[in-house]
Parts: structure tokens; C-alpha cells; sequence
């Protein structure tokens, strides 16, 4: 049984980019227990140079990075996981280290990159106003931020188009309504062209190269979201290009060099959904296909030439490695593993099943089981090959309005290794699936959306697959609401329980959110529940207001600086709990917020979850 550092322990090596000159790798990598950015050369023969570190964070790991030229990464990290993101530049040799946005409680964005545009980037700033981001230009030379329009506290987002130029915003009108503003240059005012309901999808991706008309997904007059060529100018679709009959479009891959649309993908159910426009790059695709048959491949980063590739190949039982490839040679170079001391042979399937509610939703699942159980699936029936029905672990995802993929997964992979089943589902509301199917999910939390993961587990006690006496519940943010609804509402389903930064009350979460989602509060309402209007519902579906209702042991980790997540949710159930009686675990991180980066706190975390669940769930 392999240590349970090896699974939560930071990767070797991760998140590698190449510069846009082909010449220069950066990656992620340990520096005293946090992630930091490194920088090393590479050549046409795949001839690697000694690695340079650039930062040396050890507080906190660094939270993203770029190139934002050949000479120098931009990167971001906050501070004890509140969330208020600072961007920082440095250049290739180490010099001119220095603090862009280093404003107490502001939050940095980048807007939009430049790639052709040297020195320089778009970003966004609360610094004027807590609840609203303005754009900046910002000079990476001199530090000069540019103000390039000024929020009126609506703005929510922004389209540049191909020469870096702010051309679209996003509004949320009315509370619930989203409009989009449009201009024509920087020096005109933005004029509003088309206004939906929050519930309708329209998304501007990307100009088209004559920066004239966009590439947009939207899923007005239809239910799963397409890919449409749309007059920015008016909203008027002039063309659908691509729609899926279940999925959702997700994103499209681009060409800057040879400015053209080349495909779109979708997130299929265990495998990804690719369409192509181009043929050379459905060419390129079946090229990289071939040299890894079985295993997911994906194109992590790309040179300005688009010749030279960094591939990133995975599966469900490998973090994965990085690959140097050369198209018009086919050179292939192995630049690292993320994790070498993981070995797909002592990893374990995830299984792709899917099961009906009992109102007709179809859900697509995962389900992996431990090491030496053996499932048959047959349609959508399940049974064990082999052995006797096994405890099991039920993950709902967070979100809500998010998915679980097939994939490597450390926590399945760590639950699994100590003789656990793990079943995690995409309940309606989970994205990717259609309007109809995300609509579902609205002022349904602790509801309909409980009932998709109560049929889930039922579904499997009938199949045969796990000990109806041994099934307990965990998830995180709103997994960590859907464990605490489980063992209120369906109390005898549960043997225990994990709430890691989950809410526990409706009513102090809404009244607790951050300043920049103060904007979106009234469609929140909308798509959670009305304080006022729904105050019963809301009432009925708070677990914090039913703590007398849970008779199992529970465990509960929460960050002090959790900005989504505010800890009062997670202190009111447990001294609901306590002051019953009732067994709860309490775990404290003063450095962390909404889930725990720290290596050393994820150890903690996992070292109390495995003795929980093998004093409640494994020796039952």
C-alpha cells in the first residue's frame, strides 16, 4: 500500500509552457514544501538545459504564471488563501523581480495576454471599487497601469479582439438580466446590442481574424450550447458551425499563425469530443493520436510557429507526463513525469456508468473500485465479477454549476488504495449537459439535486456493489453542502460523513459572499433561493437548522481566510452538533482558504480523513 504522501505530495515537475520562441521551457516544481516557477532551454534536438528558479515563495505556492514574452513569466499568488491574487514579473535570468498589483485586498485578473503586442497586457483590478473590476493596461516594463474604461459596478467581463483592443462587455442588467455592450474602437462608448436572460448562454470566444464578426457559443432557441459566427455589431447569428446532439460546446482551438478556426471540442462522457474546420490540424490531432494509443493526449502549450509542442498524456491511472514534439519531423522527447512514483499498474480503473432518476434525468457517474474487485457492466447494469459488497465513498463535486471528468484523480486513487469504492455523479445541474439540464438544478439544492445523488447511491445497493451498512459521503464547497444535506435529510442512507469547506446555512452563506459577487447576488437568488421569497425552502434545505437530525460522526475542515466559504458556516454546525452530543471532528487551517494548498495541510487533512473513515466506515 503505497504512503499516503505519495498520492497528495506536490508533482516533480507540472503546468509546463513554452516561450513563444520555441527556445525556453517554464514549469511549476518544489521549493521548500511550495510550488515555484523554473525556466530552463531547450533545442530543436529536444536537448534540455539546466533548470533556473525564478521564485522563491515559501509561504505560499505560486498560483499560475505565463510567458508574457521571451524574456519574461508574470505570475500570481495570494496570500493565505484569501483569494486577492497579486501579479508579479520577473525575467528569464532572475533580474527586475517586481510587484505589479501588490494592493492590500485587490484582486488582479489578466484580461487578456497581447500576444502581439510586446511589453504589455490587459488586466483587471477591484482597487477603485471591492464589488466591481475595471480594465488596466499595464506596462510590464515600467509598472504604468493604463485605466481603459471605468466600471459602472455591472461590467462582469470583457472581449478584446486581435490587436488587444476592449471591444465587448458583459453586463448583468436589472439583477438577473445579462447584457452585452459593444464598440467599434477604444475611443467610442460601448452601446448595448443584445440582452438575455441569465438563463440564456450567449459567449463571445474570439474575433474572427479581420476582427469583424466573432466566434460565439450560445444556446438561445436551443438547449445544448453551439458554436455560431455572430455580427458583434447587432448579435444577429449569421451561422451555426457546429452543435452537439448532448454535449455542450466547450471551447475552440485557433490558429494565430495562420489566423483560422481549426475545431471545436466538447467533454464527452469518458472521452473528448473534437470536431474539425481545418484538416491539417485534424491531421496533427490523428499524428499525436497514434503515438500514445489508449492514453488521453492533449496539446498543453504551443510555440508562435506552432511547430514545436508540448503534449501532456494521462489516463485514469497516471498524473501524467509532458512530451517535447516537433510536427514536421515528428521528433518525440520525453521531458518529465509529474509524478514518476505513481505507477498506472498500482492505480485502478475509473469506470464511466451512467444511471436514471426516477423523473427521467439521465446522469452519467463515475464509479472506481478497489484494487482486486472486478465490475461487469453490461448496458447500464452493474454487478461485481468477484467478492462481496464493498464500502464505499460518495463525492459529489463541488460547484455546483461545475463537473467531475474521467481522469486521474488522487483522491479517488488514495480512497480506493485503502479498500474503498468511490461513485461520484453529475447531477442535473452539473455543466456541460444543456439548458434544460442545468436549469433543473435551480433553488433545487438540498432537493432534486440530493434526490440525484440518493438514486445514485440506491442504484448501486441494488446492483449488488456496495454494503448498504457502509456507505459514507464527502465532498468539498458545495459537495461539502450535498454531504451535510445527506446525513440531515437522509439520515439511515449514511454511516458518516466529510465536510471540507462546505456551506451548512443558506441564508449567512448569501449574506456572506465576496464583494465582487455582490453584483450577481440577485441571480443567485434566482438559482439558489430567495432569502425572502423562499425563506421556508430555505429553511427546510439548511442542514445547520437540522443538526438534530444527523446521528452519524462527522468530520469538518474549514480555512480561516475562505472567501467563498465564510468559516462561521462550518462553527455553526459544529456547535449545533456539539452542543447534542453527536461526534464531530473539527479541522482549523489559520493559511489556508476555499481548500487546502499547503502540502503540509493536505497531509493533515488526508492522514485525519483515512483514520475517520477507518474508525466509521472501513472496521464498521
Amino acid at each position: 500500500m503505497l504512503p499516503l504522501e505519495d498520492f497528495f505530495r506536490n508533482s516533480e515537475q507540472t503546468a509546463y509552457q513554452i516561450s513563444p520562441d520555441g527556445r525556453h521551457l517554464a514549469f511549476l516544481a518544489p521549493y521548500e514544501s511550495r510550488m515555484n516557477v523554473f525556466v530552463q532551454s531547450i533545442d530543436e534536438t529536444a536537448h534540455l538545459g539546466t533548470p533556473r528558479q525564478l521564485t522563491f515563495e515559501t509561504a505560499r505556492s505560486v498560483g499560475s504564471y505565463m510567458w508574457a514574452d521571451n524574456d519574461r513569466i508574470v505570475f500570481s499568488k495570494d496570500e493565505g488563501g484569501d483569494e486577492n491574487y497579486h501579479l508579479f514579473g520577473v525575467r528569464l535570468d532572475g533580474s527586475d523581480l517586481r510587484a505589479y498589483t501588490d494592493f492590500p485586498g485587490v484582486r488582479a485578473s489578466i484580461i487578456d495576454d497581447l500576444e502581439d503586442v510586446p511589453g504589455k497586457i490587459i488586466i483587471g483590478l477591484n482597487r477603485r471599487n471591492p464589488e466591481a473590476f475595471d480594465p488596466y493596461r499595464l506596462d510590464l516594463d515600467t509598472g504604468q497601469l493604463e485605466l481603459l474604461a471605468e466600471n459602472p459596478g455591472n461590467w462582469q467581463g470583457w472581449t478584446t479582439d486581435h490587436e488587444g483592443r476592449l471591444r465587448v462587455v458583459y453586463a448583468i442588467v436589472d439583477g438577473v438580466n445579462t447584457q452585452i455592450l459593444y464598440r467599434d474602437t477604444e475611443d467610442e462608448a460601448f452601446r448595448p446590442v443584445l440582452t438575455t436572460n441569465f438563463k440564456e448562454e450567449v459567449s463571445f470566444l474570439l474575433f474572427t481574424p479581420d476582427n469583424r464578426n466573432v466566434w460565439a457559443t450560445t444556446n438561445l432557441h436551443r438547449d445544448q450550447s453551439a458554436l455560431v459566427l455572430m455580427d458583434p455589431r447587432t448579435g444577429e447569428e449569421l451561422e451555426e458551425l457546429y452543435a452537439h446532439e448532448r454535449y455542450d460546446v466547450g471551447s475552440i482551438s485557433y490558429s494565430q499563425r495562420r489566423k483560422r478556426l481549426l475545431g471545436v471540442f466538447c467533454t464527452g462522457h469518458r472521452t473528448p469530443i473534437r470536431h474539425f474546420f481545418d484538416e491539417e490540424a485534424h491531421r496533427r490531432r490523428e499524428q499525436i493520436d497514434a503515438l500514445f494509443p489508449g492514453l488521453r493526449c492533449g496539446v498543453a502549450d504551443m510555440d508562435k510557429s506552432e511547430d514545436h509542442a508540448l503534449l501532456f498524456v494521462g489516463s485514469d491511472r497516471t498524473r501524467g507526463a509532458y512530451y517535447y514534439y516537433h510536427f514536421p519531423t515528428g521528433r518525440l522527447a520525453h521531458i518529465a513525469d509529474t509524478a514518476p512514483w505513481i505507477l498506472a499498474d498500482d492505480m485502478v480503473e475509473m469506470h464511466a456508468v451512467r444511471y436514471t432518476t426516477s423523473d427521467g434525468w439521465d446522469i452519467e457517474a463515475y464509479l472506481s473500485l478497489p484494487k482486486g474487485v472486478e465490475l461487469v457492466q453490461e448496458g447500464d447494469t452493474l454487478r461485481l465479477k468477484n467478492g462481496a459488497p464493498v464500502p464505499v465513498v460518495v463525492n459529489p463535486h463541488g460547484g455546483p454549476w461545475a463537473r467531475d471528468y474521467w481522469g486521474y484523480s488522487s483522491e479517488v486513487q488514495f480512497l480506493c488504495s485503502r479498500g474503498y469504492a468511490v461513485f461520484q455523479m453529475n447531477f442535473r445541474g452539473s455543466t456541460g449537459y444543456g439548458r434544460r439540464f442545468l436549469e433543473a438544478s435551480y433553488k433545487q439544492w438540498g432537493l432534486k439535486m440530493q434526490d440525484d445523488i440518493t438514486e445514485g447511491v440506491q442504484w448501486l445497493i441494488r446492483s449488488g456493489i456496495v454494503d448498504a451498512r457502509r456507505i459514507a459521503i464527502y465532498g468539498g464547497s458545495y459537495g461539502g453542502y450535498a454531504a451535510l444535506a445527506g446525513i440531515c435529510f437522509t439520515p439511515h442512507l449514511y454511516c458518516c460523513a466529510i465536510d471540507y469547506v462546505g456551506v451548512s446555512n443558506l441564508f449567512t452563506f448569501l449574506q456572506t459572499i465576496p464583494p465582487y459577487w455582490r453584483p450577481m447576488l440577485e441571480m443567485m437568488h434566482e438559482q439558489v433561493g430567495d432569502p425572502e421569497r423562499d425563506h421556508e425552502q430555505l429553511a427546510a434545505t439548511s442542514p445547520a437548522l437540522h443538526a438534530n437530525r444527523i446521528c452519524c460522526p462527522l468530520f469538518i475542515a474549514q480555512g480561516t481566510n475562505d472567501p467563498r466559504v465564510n468559516k462561521a458556516e462550518s462553527d455553526q454546525m459544529v456547535e449545533a452538533l456539539r452542543a447534542r452530543g453527536i461526534a464531530v471532528e473539527y479541522m482549523v487551517k489559520d493559511n489556508e482558504g476555499h481548500g487546502f494548498r499547503n502540502e503540509e495541510n493536505r497531509f493533515a487533512f488526508y492522514r485525519a480523513m483515512e483514520r475517520f473513515l477507518h474508525q466509521h466506515l472501513r472496521t464498521w
